[in-house]
């Protein structure tokens, strides 16, 4: 088996790599070969999922990047350094990887492998190019890997755990035929964003990073915005529209043209920023193209909402201290190591098998 430092340093070497590339600064040396191979997809990635927009890739890329610095991977395994030190069964870990935003299931990739366990991957029809080259880019870093990784298209069998990501309506499927075995089922989640009025116009704008990113296709972008009651919208609603470009996808924009003609012919009251729509709904989950809206009074009540809804959220958008481990506007999207999807910790989870 690799060791465990091996497998932190290959890692870091491909952190490198995918950050090259995430920035699309490759350096000469890299510019054939598999990295090359790489940078093509990430060009090539639009013309399979309308979504995939080459500097949405590259932000992925970028931002897995700079997680996988050296510092990082440390501080991530820490609290898990006497258990991964230990001899273990290596078990098959079979994944169901998501595709609604690319390469979402590094994570899960990178935990199964980092722990020693091997990976049989069952990728999504949306995002199924990208994963399986920086898969090869890491086993030319450490050819150890080589045989702790598979891919396949077809039913997965052979495996000792599972990890389902997908829809609150597949993860029952998931539950039905995986429920004998260790796993962790993923359901639906939403960013939540909490404005206290006082936000700058920066602040303001980077949240409609978080928000825009991905065209909202991610479980860490915000979806709901809870505001004061008496919060002057204008601003907000003029600085999201300075977001022009997202309406040049015909995909996003057809959303939005659609969910707007449902809103005029129902008489639903709403805001228009001419790319966004924005109306007062209870839900956490919104359409593409949609943000909901909800109102408070008093923001300490806030935060015992938002636990009580827990298992509705992915992550919060706030300035406010009335909400623990939330994030700074602009930042969703970079979640860190540490920062599991669902709450779960992948981590202590594979090292239990």
């Amino acid at each position: 088996m690799i060791s465990l430092n091996n497998r932190v340093q290959a890692f870091a070497k491909l952190g490198k790599l995918l950050t090259e590339v995430g920035n699309n600064n490759i350096q000469a040396e890299n510019e054939v070969g598999k990295l090359h191979k790489l940078n093509q997809a990430v060009l090539d990635a639009v013309n399979y999922n309308g979504w995939f927009i080459e500097e949405n890739v590259r932000y992925m890329l970028a931002s897995i990047g700079e997680s996988l610095a050296v510092g990082n991977l440390e501080k991530w395994l820490e609290p898990y350094r006497n258990e991964l030190d230990k001899n273990k069964k290596v078990s098959v870990v079979g994944v169901v990887m998501a595709g609604n935003i690319p390469i979402v299931g590094f994570h899960d990739f990178l935990s199964i492998l980092i722990t020693g366990n091997k990976i049989l991957a069952k990728l999504s029809s949306g995002d199924n190019k990208i994963l399986p080259i920086i898969a090869d880019l890491l086993t030319e870093i450490e050819p150890g890997f080589e045989d702790m990784i598979e891919f396949t298209n077809h039913r997965l069998i052979g495996f000792d755990a599972i990890i389902a990501t997908g829809s609150n309506n597949t993860s029952r499927y998931f539950e039905y035929y995986f429920g004998k075995y260790p796993n962790i089922i993923r359901k639906n989640r939403s960013g939540i964003a909490l404005l206290t009025g006082n936000e700058t116009d920066e602040e303001l704008q980077n949240l409609s990073k978080d928000i825009y990113m991905y065209y909202g296709l991610g479980c860490r972008n915000v979806s709901h915005i809870m505001i004061p009651e008496g919060y002057d919208i204008n601003n907000m609603l003029h600085i999201f529209s300075l977001n022009e470009e997202v309406a040049n996808n015909h995909k996003y924009f057809n959303n939005y043209e659609y969910n707007k003609a449902i809103y005029l012919v129902n008489g639903k009251k709403h805001f228009d920023t001419g790319n966004l729509l924005l109306t007062e709904d209870s839900s956490y989950s919104s359409p593409v193209s949609v943000i909901h809206l909800s109102y408070y009074n008093d923001v300490s009540l806030v935060g015992n909402i938002l636990k009580a809804n827990s298992t509705d959220i992915q992550c919060v958008v706030t300035l406010s201290d009335a909400v623990a481990n939330a994030v700074i506007p602009g930042e969703s999207q970079s979640p860190q190591l540490w920062d599991y999807a669902d709450g779960i910790d992948t981590m202590q989870f594979l090292i239990n098998l």
